[in-house]
């Protein structure tokens, strides 16, 4: 027997069938893709006027608490105590001196609002509230400890 005499090939019954599904599932595929486009294209459009409201209280606020007092341990005390009270403390730290005279909180974003809550969480007045937006912190807030820090509700000293 030679190469040519060999039993021939047997070819299926549906000789396209793998290729004919495929295409349909592509064309299903293709649909479903237009549909999302169109539908998201069209709900922007229609809701380009109305204002995206976020609910504040969904994501806790970012702080960063830093002793500026030079009194070990209460810049920790204050963090326990946010903490409880739902805020995030992401960073505790020294601040660059310790002779702070009164305790300040400074809003970093721009939303002067969430620096005044956490001031009035911990007894401060919206007078130690100020405001330095830095875009480069990836916080909210920062507390700053002063000497006065005998004042603040976490840290009042119990008689």
């Amino acid at each position: 027997m030679n190469d040519r005499q060999k039993e021939p090939k047997v070819k299926s019954k549906q000789p396209g069938l793998v290729i004919k599904l495929s295409a349909v599932f592509l064309l299903l595929i293709n649909i479903y893709l237009a549909y999302n486009l169109t539908s998201n294209v069209v709900g922007a459009f229609n809701n380009k006027d109305e204002e995206i409201k976020i609910d504040s209280s969904a994501a806790p606020l970012q702080l960063e608490v830093l002793n500026g007092c030079g009194i070990s341990g209460k810049a920790d005390l204050l963090t326990n105590y946010l903490r409880k009270n739902g805020f995030d403390v992401v960073n505790i730290g020294n601040y660059r001196s310790f002779d702070l005279e009164n305790s300040i909180v400074i809003d970093r974003t721009g939303k002067i609002q969430n620096a005044e809550r956490v001031a009035e969480s911990i007894g401060l007045g919206n007078e130690n509230v100020i405001q330095q937006i830095n875009k480069d912190y990836l916080l909210d807030v920062t507390v700053i400890l002063g000497k006065d820090y005998s004042k603040l509700i976490p840290l009042k000293k119990r008689i």
